[in-house]
């Protein structure tokens, strides 16, 4: 009797990701899709997002880890955009597929929660972009709503239910996303994910709306083998809570419990020194608190066998506040780049800092690369710490 065939072993992989934060008050969607007490009522929201790694197979991860009452997902529905363009409302026809969650059409995510759909048929190319859409026919009851306010990418709100609709004239366009949080794709054994831990640097400030030029998506660009998951935010520190948890803190949800993840870069350091005292002793206090840090990310990555690689920080002269004129908080930065390069605690160094500052005055970015603030790179920035990601680190 013949043997059926020996299929490869396969496994689900993070392919996108967005850390949840709890949405500012600046950041919560526009009237009537926002009110005291409700968000998203009778809403339909259509974001895109562009994956990584690609697959015939993927599901979603939508996120509640904010929000202030349960999450009730009417209807969902994922879809290829029209031209394949990110920030559209338009969807290419025939390509809308259901989302179902245990096989049902609609799910209440629980307060501080998440839920993982079905496995959805969508056959998605790496590096493309795919779109959501999500009808909440009662909405959220409250005002705090989880989203990734830094999204780069334009996402839209009508009322009804339009979840399959071909196109959404009228829409509301916000430059945020809400409720997803991440894309996973089912992927050959082979394939891993990389994990970027880190804050607006690798959140994109400064990248292009709609252009998908942050240096994560720069970095798949280069090494289309590994499946990347962003998991930077503005404001983000790794010590104490800001503009979402700390490193520290959010380790677990957005590196520790990604699907398929291998390698972790931790890029993330310098608003914890920007919003420390300039004095020299506040400055050397956090400087030895985010090394123990460091220390202690590597422990707990290791322990899931995970590879972790530590990104030197980049220059911030010239930036207010960050940039003080006694030059307390540069030492601490050198201080600790010295201590990423030489104390052989990660598996290896990647050196951004060499690779955007400015030869002549190393205390600053290259004016090639700064977004305007001298601290935020552009798009030339942000090729420049892609290039700069030896892809021997990924064999």
């Amino acid at each position: 009797m013949d043997q059926a065939p020996i299929r490869p072993a396969r496994h689900w992989v993070t392919t996108w990701t967005a850390m949840p934060q709890l949405t500012e008050p600046d950041n919560m969607p526009p009237p009537p899709y926002a009110k005291e007490g409700l968000s998203l009522p009778d809403t339909t929201l259509r974001q895109t997002v562009r994956v990584s790694a690609g697959g015939r197979r993927i599901r979603l991860r939508l996120s509640n880890a904010f929000g202030g009452a349960p999450l009730p997902l009417t209807r969902v529905s994922v879809a290829l955009p029209r031209g394949g363009a990110a920030g559209t409302s338009a969807i290419l026809p025939g390509t809308s597929r259901p989302v179902t969650f245990g096989g049902r059409a609609s799910a209440v995510v629980p307060v501080g929660a998440h839920v993982v759909s079905d496995p959805v048929e969508l056959d998605l190319a790496p590096g493309s972009v795919l779109t959501v859409s999500v009808h909440l026919a009662e909405g959220l009851a409250s005002d705090e709503l989880t989203s990734h306010p830094g999204s780069r990418t334009t996402s839209y709100l009508i009322g009804g239910d339009h979840v399959t609709a071909e196109d959404l004239p009228g829409a509301t366009p916000v430059d945020h996303w809400y409720l997803i949080s991440a894309v996973e794709v089912w992927a050959p054994e082979s394939l891993g994910t990389l994990v970027l831990l880190g804050d607006s640097l690798t959140d994109g400030r400064g990248s292009t709306t709609n252009g998908n030029d942050r240096w994560p998506d720069l970095l798949f660009d280069r090494l289309p083998g590994i499946a990347i998951a962003n998991q930077g935010a503005g404001g983000n520190r790794v010590l104490n809570d800001g503009l979402g948890p700390s490193a520290l803190a959010r380790l677990d949800r957005d590196v520790l419990a990604q699907s398929g993840v291998r390698w972790l870069v931790v890029f993330e350091g310098v608003n914890d020194l920007g919003t420390a005292p300039a004095t020299r002793e506040a400055q050397q206090e956090v400087a030895d608190a985010l090394i123990a840090a460091y220390e202690q990310i590597v422990v707990r990555a290791r322990a899931r066998d995970l590879l972790v690689y530590g990104a030197t920080l980049t220059p911030f002269g010239g930036h207010d506040p960050y940039d003080d004129p006694d030059g307390h908080r540069e030492a601490a930065r050198r201080r600790i780049n010295d201590w990423i390069r030489t104390a052989d605690r990660f598996d290896a160094v990647i050196d951004f800092d060499a690779a955007v500052r400015d030869p002549a005055a190393p205390h600053r970015l290259g004016a090639a690369y700064d977004e305007g603030d001298h601290l935020h790179l552009g798009p030339a920035g942000y090729r420049a710490l892609a290039a700069a990601v030896p892809e021997t680190l990924f064999l």
